[in-house]
């Protein structure tokens, strides 16, 4: 009889902790699971080329240059800078966590981080090389021939190899274990009472409805400029610059939310210098809600929450050129 009712109550803790644990399930934003890399030898041979500013016609700009991984995946500018010092059109969005967008660039215009790849590369505003020129570059380099042929099975290298390499490594920069993902799986005390409410009221004034998932965003394309237009002098105009469509101007991609403490300035032309200034500005144009200052510190609270782990590495020595090495041309 004992043993009948100590069941019966440990049933009934179960039938009431239940819903807890179905809540936490059902957040809006979800944790960022550890990155699980599919070929370590592809992610170390992508880590070099991340980082051999050789790719470049200047020898001086690597993917690292604009997607620093010593700061949160930016250069923290408010434009990159690009060959000979042309200031680039648009603010470089982070590489961390960028495997989860439904696409790449601002505009979407890369299906994908392979795609993405390859663009900075042949962009005479950024990296101004050509991928022939990039790939002479590697065949030039017995080390690196090696280690195409070794993952390849050929050292006859191209722009889809090398793109395949970057991407592989590229897909290992994820951030989990931040203070948000720890009170999500019911550490209740990652979080202070200040952060708590911010978060409530990111998602009561309507926030995740584009910042949403395990990223934060990063999942859909929306209009900036709501509840009244957006003023910049950007001429960039979001997807309407891939598709054509009237429907698509000034449609970008939700940016991810992940680590954003970090990822300053903000907004496709990178006009807003601080967090403080975002959240205002989204709040204002997106929801058409004007944050109390008291609103505003809770949620730049919250948002600070979701800086995660950053990527733990050595970085590569790079093999040395040789004498067949095209020769970096840095003024030209």
């Amino acid at each position: 009889m004992i043993m009948r009712a100590l069941i019966i109550s440990l049933l009934s803790i179960g039938t009431i902790a239940a819903p807890a644990a179905v809540s936490a399930a059902d957040e809006p934003i979800q944790p960022i699971e550890a990155a699980k890399p599919k070929n370590e030898n592809m992610v170390e041979l992508g880590k070099m080329l991340f980082f051999d500013p050789r790719l470049s016609k200047s020898g001086f700009i690597s993917c690292n240059s604009c997607h620093n991984l010593s700061m949160g995946g930016t250069d923290n500018l408010q434009t990159s800078v690009g060959h000979n010092w042309q200031q680039g059109p648009i603010n470089s969005p982070t590489v961390l966590n960028s495997s989860m967008n439904l696409a790449q660039f601002w505009d979407g215009r890369a299906k994908n981080l392979k795609e993405q790849a390859g663009g900075p590369i042949a962009n005479p505003g950024e990296m101004a090389f050509t991928h022939e020129l990039a790939v002479d570059v590697l065949r030039s380099i017995p080390q690196y021939r090696a280690r195409f042929k070794q993952l390849f099975g050929s050292d006859q290298i191209n722009i889809d190899m090398v793109t395949d390499a970057i991407a592989a490594f590229e897909e290992t920069l994820v951030t989990p274990d931040s203070r948000f993902d720890k009170w999500l799986k019911g550490d209740k005390q990652a979080l202070n009472q200040t952060e708590v409410e911010g978060y409530k009221l990111f998602k009561e004034v309507g926030c995740t409805s584009c910042h949403n998932g395990a990223a934060v965003g990063g999942a859909s394309f929306q209009k900036f400029g709501v509840h009244e237009p957006y003023k910049t002098a950007s001429k960039a105009e979001g997807r309407f610059g891939v598709t054509g469509k009237d429907a698509d101007r000034f449609m970008f991609k939700v940016p991810t939310l992940r680590n954003v403490e970090l990822t300053y300035p903000y907004f496709h032309d990178g006009a807003a210098a601080t967090l403080e200034e975002a959240v205002n500005t989204m709040g204002r144009l997106q929801l058409g809600h004007k944050f109390t200052k008291e609103e505003n510190a809770k949620i730049v609270a919250f948002l600070k929450t979701l800086t995660g782990k950053q990527p733990q590495f050595t970085l590569p020595v790079l093999p040395p050129s040789t004498n067949e090495t095209p020769r970096p041309k840095p003024f030209g």
